[in-house]
């Protein structure tokens, strides 16, 4: 059975080494035209492996008004997963900045169901949308995001310049809550 609870303070560590690498052998290709942009999903071989440092940024309900709203999913007392979402008052958006299944509970429908979570923090919020940004190597996750009935709404050339992820493209994606 898993649990789905707002985070503690005693939950970060663990919410840290969460492994959130990924492997795939497709990226979402992105090209300029004349006319816009253009998203396809392409083939690359070998398949590429990404692994993210861990950040260290979790804190959701430390009585930090801007902290993110943090929802971990457990089981047996092993956290499997989790979902930081935050509000924005002024244009009433829903921001999912991190969610993560261990990999061992992939393709099970947690990713779903943490989302789930995001958007009923929204709803509770009045958020009229839940917006999130995710590169364009993590094809998995598009494909889910998709699934789950979001749309790219927008994209940045620029966002990882300077970075480890540095030539990647950031895929913005959103879905009403309306």
């Amino acid at each position: 059975m898993i649990d789905m609870r707002v985070a503690n303070s005693a939950d970060y560590d663990r919410i840290d080494a969460l492994d959130d690498s990924f492997t795939t052998d497709r990226i979402m290709h992105v090209t300029s035209g004349e006319a816009g942009f253009e998203i396809r999903s392409v083939a690359v071989q070998p398949p590429l492996r990404k692994e993210y440092p861990p950040t260290g940024e979790e804190g959701g309900g430390s009585g930090d008004p801007d902290a993110p709203h943090i929802v971990v999913a457990v089981t047996d007392d092993e956290i499997i997963g989790f979902v930081a979402v935050r509000y924005a008052a002024w244009n009433r958006r829903a921001q999912v900045e991190q969610i993560t299944v261990a990999p061992g509970h992939r393709g099970k429908g947690l990713g779903s169901a943490l989302m789930a979570q995001a958007e009923a923090y929204g709803r509770k919020c009045d958020a009229r949308t839940l917006w999130l940004e995710v590169t364009n190597v993590n094809a998995p996750a598009v494909r889910a995001y998709r699934r789950m009935g979001f749309e790219v709404c927008g994209l940045d050339t620029s966002l990882y310049v300077g970075t480890p992820s540095e030539g990647e493209i950031a895929l913005y994606m959103g879905k009403s809550l309306m």
